[in-house]
Formats: structure tokens, C-alpha cells, sequence
């Protein structure tokens, strides 16, 4: 067990404290649903720099540390931003991603607008990329992605609309130039309405182009042969099944992602010279790759495998073996690698699980592991809630993975407890050994915590997937149902008092539970969840366009292709409203972009209509992913408050 140490920050000095057992006081709900006072860690190409985003009640800022000299360098106040990914590209300057939601001249409602700023170290400067309607087009949101760096360090490479003027009569979605030091940036390559990500070389010059055409349904890569863009690569489809996401370290061939035979997310690599595919290179029969390692130019040295706990792989046998032992040092716990230097000498990772909330630490060739802080410094190891494993089979014979949360004063005697059911969203997601606040909360409540991995689920085969498509309020909701069955069957869970509970998809599962088996629970929660699917697929196809691949792959979700305005009423709980017999509580943020507040409303107001007892909390300015501490804290507090009404 490594001696916890963790950077704190008090009048602007950097100390170094130890954290002794029994120093805090009981943990209260807030630290359950604060943000981590401690995230985006990354760390410099020498070693000597540590940059992180630190939230507290008091600031929200990005500070860079010198590990060597034990000093604060820099302070950058975020609060009225929302970051999203930090990053070094030299030891002097820092690339970090942020949004705000907010009007746009010229166009109705609000959008998320991101984009990426570089942050000088030495002169404490910042300054944004890409600003809509300056050389690009005006109103584009997404302008935070970097595709490359060029060798010389100076420039980035990012995607973006053209503007419309003379050059570019019509927008296209482009490769720009952009200057790191001063404001300056060029088209180096010009694509088409079509296009949708670019491959740069090591000289910082695309190479190839992936395009997706909606309206045709063909997916498509170019090349760049002999000065002139070839296409190596066609599929008719709506929605695309190979994901492209990066490149060999030759520069010679993509890195895609496939489903192989064995119905598992694999490794393939698509020669740029002439399409040829090879593979899998990369595959297990029991886990999918879920992402790849790579540095800022997308070059791949590894891969990272799904499971409750994540595993990987590296193509260097030294780096293989060194990711190894670093999580076996961290038994049954997930191990993210979060940041390395570019000479693979410095690596952070995060460790979280039953032991670790949410813990960061260094490891440095030929130096010992480093503690660096604790993203929630107010919870203790020994005051985690343990969690477990759990398979269950489900009335047709599939088999269900699941985790328990169990409070950890009743790990002895998991005995007729008072369960919360909890799935998901997505629902093409999955749960992890980690912490979750709304897990830990509930179990420090006393109650038993469920989250089980419905068929729909990802993360344990394409079969399990696939098995889940128009699915929505049927088997998918029999699998969550047989979760109670399963835990009383046991005599785990006390059957008079289980709520169910979730948020988006998870939502949805907990308003179908309290329609369509309604026998089964006290309460309802229902967090930015979906009640109408017909008004919510009509609402996509506005959004995104009625042959869009997103109306496409939600009419997958929903009937498996074929969109019944009939059989999606049967499956809407908003039409069942009258079957409840569980008090529900409704939260919903006003910002919601992906699952409208309107879904929400509507709910209450036919569960009002039919005398049930209901209430709507509204979430005044945070989004679908409760983004902000505050009301993350209030959605998190007046659930608990519920259910304790309802259960104890």
C-alpha cells in the first residue's frame, strides 16, 4: 500500500500533507456529489510538470505544478467554462479543450460550443484556436479536436468548416494550420461537406480522409497516392460499423476497429496504399477493445480492453510488461492510464474500486511510485462501500453480469436489505468497478445497490449487444426485472422495500419499471430519463436530420430498425401512466441537449392527469451529464431524501 500523499492548495503555496486514518469526519452527501477536487491530470514531456484541473466549493481552476521544486506555478480560473481534456505538447505550453453553453448570432436556441485553447506556462497567457466566424464558419460547434501536431511543435492541425467567401463558396469541412504562438492559421487540406475526420503524417500532412455520406448511407476512406486522393475503401451503410481510430507507427496503414467472428471488438489495420485489410491482430474471446493508446498524432502503441475492471495490451513487449505490473499492484481495482511522456519514461494513472475513490499516482523510471493526490481527499479508503460481482441468469437463459454496492457494515450479512435497482444509461454502455456517486451514496444510506448489465449492454460482446435492439421496455426490462428476482430469491434484498432508479436510458428502465411492473417497486427515479419515444425519435430526426445515422441507429435502438408509431407508444411509460403505483420523482437539467426536459414534463403531466404522486425537480443550467457540482449535489440529495421517505 503506497503512503498517501496529495497535492493541496492553501493560500496559493503547494503543500505536501499526510493524510492520517480518522482525520475527517463522516462523509456527508456533498462529498458524494461534489466534482473530484482532482481530474485531467497530465504530466510534461520531462517529467518535471504535473497540470490538473482542481474543483472545490471555492474555484474551479487548471493549476501547473513543478514536481521537483514543490511550487504552484499557475492558477487558471474555468469556472464560467466547462473543460474537457488537458494536455502537454511541449514543456512550455499546454492544449485544454472547454465549452459553454450559450447563443449564437444568427441562429435560434443555445449551443454547446467547444473549442481548444493553448496555455503559455512561462507568460501565463491564453488564447482560443479556432473562434467561429473567423476564417471558419460561424455557428460550428466541436472545434476543440486536434488531429496533429507538426514536428516543429509551432502548429496544430484541426478540422473545421470553411467559411463562405469567395475561395470557399460553399463550407467544407477542412484541415487548418494553426499557429500555437500567435494568431494565424490556413487551409493545408480542403475536404468536402462529407468528410468527417483526417490522418496526418510525422511531417504534419494528411494522408488519408474518412467520409460518410448520410443521405447515400456509404462510408468511405481516401488516400493520398502519389499526390492524389484515391479511395481505397467503400461501404453502403447507415450506420457505421468500423471505427478508424489511428494509425500505424509506419504511417502505412489505419488502425480499425472491427467486430470479428467472435462477435468481439478487434484490432485490423487498412493499408493506405491500396485498402487491404489485415486481421484481427488484436482480439480476446472475453473482452472487446474499447479504446487505443495513442500520443497526438494518433500513432497506436497499445490497446485498452473492456471489462468491469479495464486490461491492455501493448505491441512493445517493455511497455507490455511494465502496464502489468502496475496493475497487479492494484488488485480488483480499475487502473486508467491517463497521461504519459512522449519517451514513455513518466506514467499517471488513476486507480479507483473499493479500495482507492478515485486515487492519482506517478510512476517514473528508476524512481518509486508516487502518490499524488486523491481526487475526493475527503473520503477515505476505509470509508468506501465495497463492491461486487454478480452473474445472474435472466427467464430466457441469458446470462446478466452485474455489480453490487454493499454497505460495508452488512458485508457479513447481506440479509432482506433495502435495495436500489440501478442500471445504466447508453443503453450501449456499461458499469465499472469504480467510483460512483450515487452507488456510495446509496450504500452509506444502508441500502443494497444493483446495477446490472442488461442485454443492449456493451462492453461484453456483440451478442449481448445486438440482443437488446428493439428491445426497449421488453426483454431489456425483463433482465432488470429479473434482478429483483434474483437478489430476493437470495433473501439479499428485503422485496417490500426496492426502488428503482437511473439516468438517460437508466431513466427510461426506471419509469418502465414503474409502468410495466409496477408490483415490483416503492419509488421511481427517473434523472434526465426518456418517457415519450415517439416524440423523443421525432425530436432526433429534427435534430439531426431524418436520414441522418443518428435517426438511423435510434430507430435500431428502438425497433430494430423498423419505427412502429404503435409499438413505441406500447413500450412509452408516458402512455402507462395510469399503471403506477410508485411514487416517482423526476430531475431533469434545463440544459439537457441529448434527452429534452419536455420528455420529463410531459411524464408528470400524465401522471398527474392520472391522480399518481409525482414530482419534477429542474436542474437550472447543467446539462444531460451533470457536469456541474451544484446540481449534481441537489439531484443527488433530493434522491436520497426520496427513497429514504419511501424505503425506510
Amino acid at each position: 500500500m503506497f503512503r498517501r500523499l496529495y497535492l493541496g492548495i492553501q493560500l496559493g503555496i503547494l503543500l505536501f500533507c499526510t493524510i492520517v486514518s480518522g482525520a475527517y469526519a463522516d462523509v456527508n452527501l456533498k462529498d458524494y456529489g461534489a466534482l473530484p477536487n482532482m481530474s485531467m491530470v497530465t504530466i510534461s514531456p520531462n517529467g518535471q510538470l504535473l497540470a490538473y484541473r482542481s474543483t472545490t466549493e471555492k474555484y474551479d481552476a487548471l493549476m501547473v505544478i513543478s514536481l521537483s521544486d514543490k511550487k504552484l506555478l499557475l492558477t487558471l480560473d474555468v469556472s464560467k467554462i466547462e473543460p474537457d481534456g488537458l494536455y502537454f505538447i511541449n514543456d512550455d505550453q499546454i492544449i485544454f479543450r472547454a465549452s459553454e453553453y450559450t447563443r449564437v448570432n444568427g441562429f435560434r436556441g443555445k449551443f454547446d460550443l467547444s473549442t481548444a485553447f493553448v496555455l503559455n506556462i512561462k507568460d501565463k497567457k491564453t488564447r482560443q484556436l479556432l473562434i467561429p466566424g473567423d476564417k471558419i464558419l460561424a455557428g460550428q460547434t466541436g472545434l476543440g479536436g486536434i488531429v496533429g501536431i507538426t514536428p516543429d511543435g509551432n502548429y496544430a492541425l484541426m478540422p473545421a468548416f470553411t467559411q463562405i467567401d469567395n475561395h470557399f463558396p460553399t463550407p467544407k469541412y477542412a484541415l487548418y494550420k494553426v499557429s500555437l504562438k500567435k494568431k494565424n492559421l490556413r487551409v493545408v487540406h480542403s475536404g468536402d461537406y462529407q468528410a468527417i475526420d483526417f490522418f496526418v503524417n510525422a511531417e504534419g500532412t494528411a494522408i488519408a480522409q474518412e467520409e460518410f455520406d448520410e443521405k447515400d448511407g456509404e462510408h468511405r476512406i481516401l488516400s493520398l497516392n502519389n499526390k492524389k486522393w484515391v479511395k481505397i475503401f467503400s461501404e453502403k451503410t447507415n450506420i457505421r460499423n468500423r471505427a478508424f481510430v489511428g494509425l500505424t507507427p509506419d504511417y502505412q496503414s489505419l488502425v480499425m476497429l472491427l467486430t470479428d467472428e467472435s462477435n468481439r471488438k478487434s484490432y485490423y489495420t487498412m493499408s493506405l496504399a491500396d485498402g487491404s485489410i489485415k486481421g484481427p491482430i488484436l482480439s480476446r474471446d472475453n473482452a472487446d477493445i474499447e479504446g487505443v493508446i495513442t500520443n497526438v498524432n494518433r500513432v497506436v502503441y497499445g490497446v485498452r480492453y473492456s471489462g468491469f475492471t479495464p486490461s491492455y495490451q501493448f505491441f512493445d513487449e517493455k511497455l507490455n510488461q511494465r502496464m502489468k505490473d502496475i496493475v497487479a499492484q492494484f488488485p480488483e481495482q480499475s487502473v486508467w492510464l491517463i497521461d504519459w511522456s512522449p519517451d514513455w519514461k513518466h506514467w499517471v494513472v488513476n486507480v479507483e474500486g473499493s479500495d482507492y475513490p478515485d486515487d492519482y499516482f506517478l510512476f517514473s523510471e528508476s524512481a518509486e511510485p508516487m502518490f499524488l493526490s486523491s481526487g475526493r481527499p475527503n473520503i477515505l479508503p476505509e470509508q468506501l462501500h465495497p463492491i461486487g460481482k454478480a452473474t445472474y441468469v435472466a427467464r430466457d437463459g441469458m446470462k446478466i453480469p452485474s455489480l453490487l454496492t454493499i454497505p460495508r457494515d452488512k458485508v457479513s450479512a447481506i440479509k432482506n436489505l433495502p435495495t436500489v435497482i440501478y442500471p445504466h444509461g447508453g443503453p450501449a454502455s456499461y458499469d465499472r468497478v469504480g467510483f460512483d456517486p450515487f452507488a456510495q451514496a446509496l450504500a452509506a444510506q444502508g441500502y443494497l445497490v444493483m446495477q446490472p448489465q442488461f442485454r443492449g449492454s456493451t462492453g461484453f460482446g456483440y451478442t449481448h449487444y445486438q440482443s437488446g435492439l428493439g428491445e426497449w421496455g421488453k426483454k431489456m426490462q425483463d433482465d432488470i426485472s429479473d434482478a429483483v428476482k434474483f437478489l430476493t430469491s437470495k433473501g439479499y434484498a428485503d422485496p417490500k422495500r426496492i426502488c428503482i432508479m437511473g439516468s438517460s436510458y437508466g431513466g427510461y428502465a426506471a419509469l418502465a419499471g414503474g409502468a410495466f411492473t409496477p408490483e415490483l417497486y416503492k419509488c421511481v427515479v427517473s434523472i434526465n430519463g426518456l418517457g415519450d419515444l415517439n416524440d423523443m425519435y421525432s425530436w432526433d430526426k429534427f435534430q439531426d436530420g431524418a436520414k441522418s445515422e443518428s435517426a438511423a441507429y435510434w430507430a435500431l435502438q428502438y425497433g430494430n430498425g423498423d419505427i412502429d408509431k404503435k409499438k413505441l407508444a406500447q413500450i412509452s411509460p408516458v402512455n402507462s401512466a395510469d399503471k403506477f403505483a410508485a411514487p416517482a420523482l423526476l430531475i431533469h437539467s434545463e440544459n439537457d441537449k441529448i434527452v429534452p426536459i419536455r420528455q420529463s414534463e410531459d411524464m408528470v403531466k400524465a401522471l398527474k392527469k392520472n391522480n399518481k404522486s409525482v414530482e419534477l425537480i429542474e436542474l437550472e443550467g447543467d446539462n444531460h451529464h451533470l457536469t456541474e457540482s451544484a446540481t449534481r449535489q441537489q439531484a443527488l440529495e433530493a434522491s436520497i431524501k426520496f427513497i429514504n421517505a419511501h424505503l425506510q
